[in-house]
């Protein structure tokens, strides 16, 4: 079941951006509650300097009784577009004097307001609206109170204010947490998301068997290390999986070789006791055929035992190569070089190599090599490798050796028509072979492969580059003593 998650840009939006505009809000709201006080502060200012600008003349007019110079006073102020009526009263309470509508202060009240001498200002509502009003009381020469001045403001004039005050401030935080959003989702993406869509991708590339592939290092430093220890991850994986298939390899070689050897034991198991069977009656038979021959008139009769004979002799070759793939004996090492066993070899090749009109040679560059073998074992896989390839060449064969730091061996080539790839494991195998019948046992590799298998070596097998034809390469580990 896939829990539930959500995007690193949804957590900053939530943990970031969404508490830093909350925490904006609340200092605003507190900011602008301060704001609010002194715009209703500065507006009964206001009203309260045009009351003050007037209460002298009025009070003047009044001491002198000219009601008109009242009246025009009044007038006036209420040109002011902040100023919504102006009243007088005189010491009774009456009204004596207006500008505007209706005075909304009661008879009784103003008669208070008159008593009081006070300067004051009050919210009422009238006919369910809001207005403010500012008294002011008038004084004669000697400051004896002779009336009370009463200026009047909307209250929607506040409101309206205020509210265009808040309408701005509300404007202005969320302009900025649109503009912060916007921040926050670029520095997002260039900081974060972009080096995170870079890991993301390179580890589905990785997931799919790119196995080469590293992550960029790209973004922040941390985002940099980040990729730098999904890289070294991916190394160590990648060294693990190489290490990992190499030992699998290992262990199918090591297997098929198990398999190979307990093959190739019940096979010399096997033709030790054919060849131990059929040893004696062959030697009984060309022994007779012997005798017979040299008793013998009759020119065909002894024709037909010579061919006996080489037929028993033929047999009898089988019966020793049988004899030698089947031979467990041990070791007898010593230090020999390479240059001389294979002119041994040659030697022991040489009336093939003239009957078949083959020309064989050594080509080898350097000081030929010092092999720590068992001589006799290693000179007759040499000289069945050898007359493999006396039998497969067309005109040449070259032999050779080589050497190097962990290794060193043979190489025999020809210019035959070489090996096919498919049959290149097969033809170590006893028995097998791709000659015409009477050509060949099928036993001369795989004697040659027991004996350098026995040595810790092994027979490697491609195409020669210069004659075309097969090129096989005997590597033996290098285990020579000092000589």
């Amino acid at each position: 079941m896939k829990a539930e998650s959500y995007s690193l840009r949804t957590a900053l939006m939530l943990f970031i951006l969404l508490p830093l505009v909350l925490l904006t809000s609340l200092a605003g709201w507190y900011g602008l509650q301060g704001l609010e006080r002194q715009v209703r502060s500065r507006m009964q200012e206001d009203i309260e300097l045009i009351a003050r600008a007037i209460r002298v003349p009025l009070s003047d007019a009044m001491a002198r009784g000219r009601e008109g110079s009242v009246a025009r006073t009044l007038r006036s102020a209420l040109q002011i577009s902040r100023v919504y009526g102006a009243y007088v009263y005189d010491a009774n309470g009456h009204q004596i004097a207006a500008t505007g509508p209706q005075s909304p202060t009661k008879r009784r009240k103003a008669v208070q307001l008159v008593m009081k001498g006070q300067r004051q200002g009050e919210f009422e509502r009238i006919h369910g609206k809001p207005f403010f009003s500012y008294f002011v009381p008038l004084t004669d020469s000697g400051g004896r109170i002779t009336g009370l001045l009463q200026i009047t403001r909307k209250g929607i004039d506040f409101q309206e204010y205020i509210s265009e005050v808040r309408y701005q401030a509300l404007g202005l935080l969320a302009f900025t947490a649109f503009l912060l959003a916007i921040v926050i989702f670029y520095g997002h993406h260039r900081a974060f998301g972009r080096p995170m869509r870079n890991i993301r991708d390179s580890l589905v590339l990785v997931g799919r068997g790119e196995r080469h592939h590293r992550v960029p290092l790209q973004g922040p430093r941390e985002i940099q290390e980040l990729s730098l220890g999904i890289n070294t991850m991916l190394d160590k994986l990648a060294e693990h999986a190489d290490v990992l298939a190499e030992q699998q390899a290992l262990q199918e070689q090591l297997a098929l070789r198990l398999r190979q050897s307990e093959k190739m034991a019940a096979i010399g198991r096997l033709a030790a006791g054919v060849a131990h069977e059929l040893g004696t009656p062959l030697s009984v038979i060309d022994g007779r055929a012997q005798r017979a021959m040299r008793s013998v008139a009759d020119a065909s009769l002894a024709s037909a035992l010579g061919d006996i004979r080489r037929e028993v002799e033929r047999v009898s070759s089988i019966i020793r190569q049988l004899m030698d793939f089947s031979r467990n004996n041990p070791l007898r090492r010593q230090s020999v070089t390479g240059d001389r066993m294979l002119r041994s070899v040659l030697a022991m090749l040489s009336d093939e190599f003239n009957r078949h009109k083959i020309d064989c040679r050594i080509e080898a560059a350097g000081q030929s090599p010092f092999f720590h073998v068992d001589r006799l074992r290693i000179e007759q896989a040499l000289s069945n490798v050898v007359r493999n390839a006396l039998q497969a060449a067309d005109r040449r064969v070259r032999i050779g050796w080589f050497e190097s730091h962990a290794n060193k061996g043979f190489v025999v080539e020809d210019d035959g028509p070489g090996v096919d790839s498919e049959l290149r494991q097969r033809i170590f195998e006893p028995f097998f072979t791709t000659k015409a019948v009477n050509e060949g046992t099928g036993l001369g590799l795989a004697v040659a492969h027991a004996a350098l298998e026995a040595h810790g070596g092994y027979i490697q097998i491609d195409r020669s580059p210069d004659l075309g034809g097969a090129r096989m390469r005997i590597v033996l580990p290098d285990q020579m003593e000092e000589v």
